[in-house]
């Protein structure tokens, strides 16, 4: 069904242009003439700086290790099959077939959560903008009150999309205008609302503070709703953008990732240090600044496209 309104040509072009580079530096370190130990030590060294991160990267070595040695199976294209594998059972383990898209009788909220810069607000556009070609129109709520800018973003994106923005004015209580949001929301019956938040330094006790005192907000409303909360990421933040992660699930939990600017100079690697690390999935990824610049994450299309190559050369 998100064929109606996926820039399926430019994920493609995105994965093939900005990821390919680093599977394929592996494969090249598997294929090689090295000895065991120098190939699983340049291994490691190029999934760390693929972004997956140190613990995550052991975890992966020490499978592909383990599946050879019962297979006695030389390092060859075999084992590049097998780390392909791993790599996708590593993201896989983290994935839930909840769909926040599949019909509800109850409306849905979501709240979004991210620091400043990582994309949050165009996000939420381009996940309003899906809601809307799959029928069902949503309401946008400018909880980062924080900042006057980010009230008139969301409203600019309201009017480009001809979608209603329930906003309060600069400086106002962020937890205000979220209770207004959702009151609209039973009233008028409407399918899905769209929070924003303040850019949150999650260093910051008091933010975060603020932030959880939102989400307090939202389940008082918890018999007539449901909620998801939804973590935007910098794909180019690597593992400063996972300690992110950990302390936003510490203060309010997550049921997902948005991960952006994955058109960028991402190597991917952190989809995998977020599914083993946090354990959690990957909704959807940002491939641009258009609204509909969105992919529905699918793990295997994900892994499949990463190795879109001749293994055998």
């Amino acid at each position: 069904m998100f064929k109606k309104w996926l820039n399926l040509k430019k994920t493609e072009e995105t994965v093939t242009n900005n990821h390919r580079s680093w599977i394929s530096k592996l494969v090249r370190v598997v294929k090689s003439d090295l000895d065991e130990d120098q190939l699983w030590d340049n291994l490691e060294e190029l999934l760390i700086t693929g972004d997956m991160g140190i613990e995550t990267t052991e975890k992966l070595i020490m499978k592909v290790k383990e599946r050879l040695q019962k297979s006695q199976t030389q390092i060859t294209a075999t084992a590049i099959n097998i780390l392909k594998e791993e790599m996708l059972l590593l993201i896989k383990s983290s994935q839930h077939s909840d769909n926040i898209f599949a019909p509800s009788e109850r409306p849905l909220i979501i709240l979004v959560i991210g620091v400043n810069g990582v994309g949050k607000t165009t996000s939420i556009a381009k996940m309003a903008k899906a809601f809307v070609a799959l029928g069902k129109q949503p309401l946008l709520v400018a909880g980062d009150t924080f900042r006057a800018a980010a009230i008139e973003q969301l409203q600019g994106w309201g009017q480009k999309l001809n979608i209603d923005v329930v906003a309060h004015n600069f400086g106002g209580d962020p937890s205000a205008v979220v209770y207004d949001g959702i009151q609209a929301t039973i009233a008028r019956k409407i399918p899905v609302t769209i929070v924003d938040t303040a850019g949150r330094l999650h260093t910051n006790f008091n933010l975060m503070e603020e932030l959880k005192k939102t989400q307090r907000i939202i389940r008082k409303f918890e018999d007539d709703i449901d909620q998801k909360v939804i973590l935007v990421l910098d794909g180019t933040s690597g593992q400063n953008g996972l300690f992110q992660a950990k302390k936003f699930v510490e203060a309010v939990g997550c049921d997902g990732i948005f991960l952006t600017k994955m058109d960028g100079s991402a190597k991917g690697g952190i989809i995998f240090s977020i599914s083993y690390e946090l354990k959690l999935p990957v909704l959807f990824i940002g491939v641009g600044e258009n609204e509909e610049d969105i992919v529905h994450f699918n793990p295997e299309e994900f892994v499949e496209t990463l190795f879109q190559m001749d293994i055998s050369k």
